[in-house]
């Protein structure tokens, strides 16, 4: 089976998609299928690419991926981290990525049997369709998360983005902004619903989502998570008693505004100030982490903000920790994702601290792997955090965590059902195009 991956987010970067693609496209290629991917120029997450990416990576290149795989290299647009500059970049790497990929496929016989095309970007949903129509092949929209209700998620009607809310007054003008925002974000909704039911099928992450997209008339989507490789986390163990006097808490991810990280900061501080041993480590990028550094020294919080570490330095982060953090606002769309580092957290056997509502509490309440909190609960979190620090015993490591992983979250296992629907998706086309010409 050749397979054709069109997505904006690619090795040697790091990210969910890009370890997601990673997992997925190595076990592909080992399984005897042909996997090309169109992707831009390594850019993320600063928008440009390191120099040693510019040197590596040329637009419009055609280089040979770690698993065996094709890529061809796209343009791409230097972007800040606003949404107006980013969608831009979304839109100059779709369109330069149909022009290659309709020059590179001209035979026939060379053609991809199935094209992939996954949202973010959601301008790639739309090259993946054009493809998919012009070749007669089928399309197969991969939604990761809540896509695209989490772009344009906005709360009450009618809100306005604090930065806007600031910059336009008088009041007239802020409902005008307000009012052009929702439109706006109506008509993505619109848009991506559109592109969804144009594929032949639909592939989200998680089963909460999936029941979403059935409502909105999507026939069978098909659930494939995000995972793990159990075999590339090493599970840990209990520190020795009194190795350490402080509650250790790990937080390692993205501090975004998605994440309502704020909460860990100001519960730190509150947990010093009743004179309980805690630290609190925060590493990783994003908006919001200049901020959090600023906030924690306001608050004369015990917490490091520390900048994004290499993969292969991850384990001693683990094996520091009491307990491993993974966080969520309480906004409506998170009820329907689970964020993919917290598969990779349930492999360590740490006790996890989960600040989260939806199907990724559930999946933390279902494997036993810690205490589930609602999203950005203050006094919950210094009430854990103070039991936890009273009693160790309550962080202990757990297998449960691990084992549910092994079940339902492995990246071998995840790879051989998409696999399978893949070519279940292929033959069914095929038979469509065999009736077809009787």
């Amino acid at each position: 089976m050749r397979i054709l991956l069109v997505t904006h987010y690619y090795a040697p970067e790091f990210g969910a998609p890009q370890r997601r693609w990673s997992a997925l496209i190595q076990r592909f290629i080992a399984a005897g299928h042909q996997v090309t991917v169109a992707a831009p120029v390594p850019h993320y997450p600063s928008g440009r690419p390191t120099p040693q990416q510019s040197r590596d990576h040329r637009v419009g290149a055609v280089e040979r991926g770690g698993h065996g795989e094709t890529v061809l290299r796209t343009a791409y647009l230097p972007h800040r981290s606003d949404i107006g500059t980013r969608t831009a970049d979304h839109v100059v790497a779709a369109a330069d990525s149909l022009r290659r990929l309709l020059r590179r496929f001209t035979r026939p016989d060379a053609r991809p049997d199935v094209v992939i095309a996954t949202a973010p970007a959601i301008p790639s949903l739309l090259v993946g369709r054009v493809l998919a129509l012009h070749w007669k092949v089928p399309l197969v929209a991969e939604m990761r998360d809540a896509w695209p209700d989490l772009v344009t998620h906005v709360g009450p009607a009618g809100a306005v983005p604090v930065e806007l809310a600031h910059a336009a007054s008088p009041a007239p003008l802020r409902k005008g902004l307000g009012l052009l925002i929702g439109y706006a974000k109506g008509a993505v909704h619109h848009t991506v619903t559109h592109r969804q039911q144009g594929a032949q099928t639909v592939v989200t992450t998680t089963g909460r989502f999936a029941e979403v997209l059935r409502e909105r008339g999507i026939a069978e989507p098909q659930v494939v998570r995000n995972g793990t490789d159990l075999d590339g986390v090493h599970p840990q163990v209990d520190h020795a008693p009194g190795d350490h006097p402080e509650l250790r808490c790990l937080y390692l991810g993205n501090m975004g505004r998605s994440q309502g990280l704020d909460t860990l900061v100001r519960a730190a501080a509150r947990l010093r100030e009743q004179g309980v041993p805690i630290e609190v480590r925060m590493i990783g990028h994003g908006v919001e982490a200049t901020a959090l550094a600023a906030l924690a020294h306001e608050l004369d919080a015990p917490v490091q903000v520390l900048p994004r570490i290499e993969h292969s330095d991850v384990e001693e982060q683990y094996a520091w920790a009491d307990t491993v953090v993974v966080s969520l606002r309480g906004w409506a769309p998170f009820a329907w994702t689970v964020p993919s580092k917290l598969y990779e957290l349930l492999a360590t056997r740490r006790h996890v601290t989960a600040l989260l509502d939806g199907e990724a509490a559930e999946v933390v309440r279902e494997a036993g792997a810690g205490d589930v909190l609602a999203p950005q609960d203050e006094d919950a979190l210094v009430r854990l955090w103070g039991r936890l620090a009273a009693d160790r015993s309550l962080a202990a490591v757990r297998d449960s965590g691990r084992a549910w992983v092994a079940e339902h979250a492995d990246d071998d296992v995840l790879a051989a059902r998409y696999l399978g629907m893949l070519e279940d998706v292929v033959r069914g086309n095929a038979m469509e195009g065999r009736t077809a010409g009787a």
